[in-house]
């Protein structure tokens, strides 16, 4: 994973709640690899007509919301099923961080193993971030992970939470598998030491 410190980007609005995970990737897209494509079906049945037409009405699909790297979201964003490819596809499409005042606990876990941000803020601040981005698109948002703070395109600033252990993975760009091979040392001194006091 790349490290993540500061994100400064352009914001889409999704103001819509219980966004699932089968809207943001269709099911029958699951069996695609990960091989960084996946974000070409990121919210496929709302961003193309059956026919594979562009949605014009569709957020991404309109400029300047086209280039947005952070989604601002409605509540439970990420509900539903617990396909970890929901993440994938967001990630590989290019989106860096999710506001939202909830999401779906499996979607929001596989988000912060997988490098991508999902930040919960108070309803009524998302609600004037959507009002916001509906009067003035093209502000950009500022978040600060190790500050923990997200600066508004109005220039409010605001507090959000990420579990220690998660931040310090996302920080250095390290998954929990990276952690625990960083820790050998330390695992292979208490192998030695507890194998010879049961030897």
């Amino acid at each position: 994973m790349e490290p993540i410190t500061r994100i400064v980007a352009g914001a889409a609005p999704i103001d819509r709640p219980n966004v699932d995970t089968d809207q943001v990737i269709p099911a029958r897209f699951l069996h695609k690899p990960r091989d960084g494509t996946l974000g070409r079906y990121l919210f496929h049945d709302l961003r193309f007509g059956p026919d594979g037409v562009p949605n014009p009405d569709f957020v991404l699909n309109r400029p300047p919301f086209d280039g947005a790297r952070i989604l601002v979201a409605e509540q439970n964003f990420g509900c539903g099923s617990s396909r970890e490819n929901a993440v994938w596809a967001l990630h590989d499409y290019g989106i860096q961080a999710v506001l939202a005042p909830s999401f779906g606990d499996i979607f929001r876990s596989n988000s912060l193993k997988n490098g991508l941000l999902p930040i919960m803020l108070p309803p009524e601040v998302i609600h004037g971030l959507l009002a916001q981005l509906a009067e003035t698109p093209g502000g950009t948002i500022a978040i600060d992970l190790e500050a923990e703070l997200v600066t508004l395109q109005d220039g409010t600033s605001h507090r959000f939470e990420i579990d220690p252990f998660m931040r310090d993975c996302l920080l250095n760009g390290i998954d929990e598998l990276d952690y625990t091979l960083s820790q050998m040392e330390q695992v292979e001194s208490f192998e030695h030491r507890y194998g010879r006091r049961n030897a």
